[in-house]
């Protein structure tokens, strides 16, 4: 079966995500984290009853999914931490942190989209949507539910590639800024990389996943809040392409880069 060629412009902002959600602006009085008991216990029934025995079968069954070196997680008992990791997939990418990092509650930094069917909101907070602010005004209320979320000891997951690569099997390059999260909250961090395995049986479907986790990171306190993020940045993209150069990668589908003659075609 030939490959699917997908052509990119720009590796920092191109998204191939598929979705024609139209993103609203998350206003500075959006409930980032809603606190009272009535939505606590609905979470729990939604996030822990309903949706993580049902992503388990997606991820086993669907996608055969394996998750390597979890017992590095077993460091992090009593203490909440960010997991960052590629972004390749529109609905795994959703469902992953949930199966790596269980039985901890993990929730996810998404773009305003997550939020912006009427409809489905709250049940996307459920789940665990952390929508970034559209205002300025916004980021105190988003950081302080950061804040609460890793005094909880939960999980914040945040894919700093920002934009869905189907299938990519390299590590796009990705800024500093998402990990003075971790360092305003002196919290350790976990690396994640998502590779692909080829089926040995129905080898026309989609890979199976291999999710592979790191060995916890800790921000720098000897260093300044800058230079301790981009460390964290450096230490976690290291991880990812090292993971990502697997020559066992299968690459289902093949990225090129845009060229003149290709755009004219």
């Amino acid at each position: 079966m030939a490959k699917k060629i997908i052509y990119y412009k720009d590796a920092l902002h191109d998204d191939f995500a598929g979705n024609d959600i139209q993103a609203k602006t998350i206003p500075a009085d959006f409930p980032f984290a809603i606190r009272n008991p009535f939505w606590r216990i609905l979470e729990f029934l939604v996030y822990r009853v309903l949706a993580t025995p049902l992503v388990w079968l997606i991820g086993k069954i669907g996608f055969g999914l394996k998750v390597k070196n979890r017992r590095a997680l077993r460091q992090l008992r009593g203490r909440g931490y960010f997991l960052y990791g590629n972004h390749t997939q529109t609905m795994m990418d959703a469902y992953t942190p949930t199966i790596a990092t269980f039985p901890r509650h993990a929730h996810i930094v998404t773009g305003p989209e997550a939020v912006s069917i009427p409809f489905i909101r709250r049940f996307v907070q459920l789940l665990g949507a952390i929508p970034l602010p559209g205002t300025m005004k916004g980021y105190r209320p988003f950081l302080e539910a950061l804040h609460w979320r890793i005094q909880q000891k939960r999980v914040v997951t945040i894919y700093p590639e920002a934009h869905i690569w189907p299938w990519y099997t390299g590590v796009r390059p990705f800024p500093d800024s998402s990990f003075a999260y971790p360092v305003r909250e002196d919290a350790p961090v976990v690396a994640f990389a998502t590779t692909f395995r080829k089926r040995k049986v129905f080898k026309n479907l989609w890979p199976c996943l291999t999710v592979t986790l790191s060995e916890p990171f800790y921000p720098d306190q000897q260093l300044t809040a800058h230079e301790a993020r981009k460390k964290l940045r450096d230490e976690v993209y290291d991880f990812m392409c090292s993971t990502a150069a697997d020559p066992d990668n299968f690459a289902y589908y093949e990225y090129r880069q845009m060229t003149e003659a290709d755009a004219n075609e």
